[in-house]
């Protein structure tokens, strides 16, 4: 993987790699020389004939050449006719069910006419199996909310290689736990990638997942991971599945591309778009012929020399895959292959960007909604409560899932629910609880309980004060009943708040026409005289 690397680093990256690798070969070579000469292994090589192989290539290389030449043909079509070639050739052998010798070099012998008879016609010819030039890439079409009840979603098509892939958008508390020998913690970010049989018109149970399956799906996490938004940007833990539905060649390449427009789809504000395509090689060792494809087939990958795999945005490289099938690849192979591989991914991305090139400004609306905060690292444990009591409650009450996260000096509050109302009114609550009551201010607060000298208010989440009774109104009360209710809202004044022990005054009266001076003058006699709530018998047994 890489983050956006030129082709020319990429190049002399490769080229870094090589010549330390050369101290490494040269050291063992040494070690060898001091161990000194041992006997080799005979290797028993299979059984050859010279003179039938010489025959049947004369008797069915032109038969697949013309095959090969035939552009008409689909994936199917033409592996049915080279079968046929291969069937119709063997049957008229006439072989005896015991000469198994015979048959094995018969095949291995048309195989080798078949896969000569592709690499001439791309070499003589500059032509490929479905038509193409070397640097042609197959027809694309894609498109985004093709599932419309997943979170994202996009098809993508190149030739006869297809990919659906999803995204999940999930909370904190979806994040993969990881735990393995050499790391602990946690995967924001997690991408699988199926293969089932149909995709290649195999009629076969589908077991667990397999070497290769995980190979593709850790590319194509490799090529997107650079991209997505950091934690701050965006809170989510976000899930891709890429299922490819027909393969012909590069499937892991069409996730990639697949998994951006998906990510892109359901709003995800990614850095820039990634696009990949996988580079082919056919060589010809004797001739010193080469030519380097681009998009390769399924059968050019079978019969060529090099799958090359790259990724990258429109500035540069993620990364990058190889396999090769020969000794070993001269620096300008590479530079071509890296060169129009640049020229294939921009082509790509530029179809990609005529279906979506921007994440959608509006979430889904069954896509979860996720706010985020920082609080004082001193107010966590206000907003969690004694044993989660009061953050339980907060996610009763508005339905919303909330995670506290300690950093620094700093509490990192997630909160996440289907409803931007439901997220909008735990964030208010939070902000409540998390809200110094200023004196003076007049706060809009929900009555909690009614006591016999007045009533207790809540003005802030889980901050409640007293209204007394001589602060209700400017009138002579004789019962708080008679004037208010539980569950009521009404507006009040806040006079004094002892930060201490949270202990708040409010007062309704001083809202009203000639309530204020009286309050006020109430207030200030009670700091003179320090005895604040002292005088009512019973206060400071009720709890708040």
């Amino acid at each position: 993987e890489s983050d956006e690397v030129s082709e020319s680093d990429m190049l002399e990256a490769m080229k870094a790699g090589h010549a330390a690798i050369k101290i490494h070969c040269q050291a063992q070579n040494e070690l060898a020389e001091m161990v000194g000469s041992t006997e080799k292994r005979d290797y028993e090589r299979e059984p050859a004939d010279e003179d039938f192989k010489k025959l049947i290539d004369e008797q069915v290389y032109s038969k697949f050449y013309e095959v090969a030449q035939n552009q008409n043909n689909d994936k199917t079509e033409r592996a049915e006719a080279f079968n046929k070639i291969k069937d119709d050739y063997i049957e008229s052998l006439n072989l005896e069910d015991d000469d198994k010798e015979k048959l094995f070099l018969a095949k291995k012998y048309i195989k080798d006419a078949q896969k000569k008879a592709i690499r001439n016609l791309i070499l003589d010819e500059n032509k490929r199996l479905d038509g193409r030039k070397p640097d042609e890439i197959r027809p694309i079409w894609s498109e985004v909310n093709y599932l419309p009840a997943a979170h994202g979603s996009a098809v993508f098509t190149r030739g006869e290689t297809q990919s659906l892939t999803t995204v999940t958008l999930g909370t904190k508390l979806d994040e993969q736990l990881i735990d393995d020998v050499l790391r602990r913690g946690r995967e924001k970010f997690m991408l699988h990638y199926n293969f089932p049989p149909y995709a290649t018109n195999d009629a076969r149970p589908q077991r667990g997942t397999g070497r290769r399956e995980i190979g593709h799906g850790n590319l194509a996490h490799r090529a997107l991971k650079g991209m997505l938004p950091s934690h701050a940007d965006s809170p989510y833990t976000i899930r891709i599945v890429s299922d490819i539905l027909e393969s012909n060649g590069s499937s892991s390449m069409a996730t990639v591309c697949a998994g951006t427009l998906a990510l892109l789809d359901c709003g995800i504000n990614i850095k820039k778009s990634v696009s990949g395509i996988a580079m082919g090689l056919i060589i010809d060792t004797e001739t010193n012929k080469w030519s380097v494809l681009s998009d390769i087939l399924g059968d050019e990958d079978h019969l060529g020399d090099m799958d090359f795999k790259v990724t990258g945005t429109e500035d540069g490289i993620t990364a990058c895959q190889m396999d090769i099938k020969v000794d070993g690849l001269s620096y300008e192979i590479l530079t071509k292959a890296l060169q129009q591989a640049k020229e294939g991914r921009l082509h790509i991305l530029e179809k990609m960007n005529e279906t979506i090139s921007e994440p959608r400004q509006e979430l889904k609306p069954h896509i979860p909604r996720i706010e985020s905060l920082i609080i004082p690292k001193d107010k966590i444990g206000a907003v969690i409560g004694p044993g989660g009591k009061i953050i339980q409650k907060l996610q009763l009450e508005t339905d919303t899932i909330i995670t506290i996260e300690e950093e620094g000096d700093n509490g990192f509050v997630t909160v996440s629910g289907t409803g931007v109302e439901k997220v909008a009114l735990a964030i208010e609550k939070i902000e409540g609880i998390i809200t110094v009551p200023e004196t003076g201010k007049v706060y809009n607060g929900k009555v909690v309980s009614i006591v016999e000298f007045g009533a207790f208010v809540e003005i802030l989440p889980e901050k409640e004060g007293l209204l007394h009774i001589s602060e209700i109104d400017t009138k002579h009360i004789k019962n708080v009943d008679d004037v208010l209710k539980v569950g009521q809202m009404i507006e009040v004044k806040l006079l004094y708040y002892d930060k201490s022990n949270g202990r708040m005054k409010l007062s309704h009266k001083a809202l009203l026409p000639g309530g204020e001076k009286s309050s006020d003058n109430r207030n200030s006699d009670r700091k003179n005289s320090d005895r604040k709530y002292s005088s009512k018998k019973n206060f400071n047994k009720i709890k708040y």
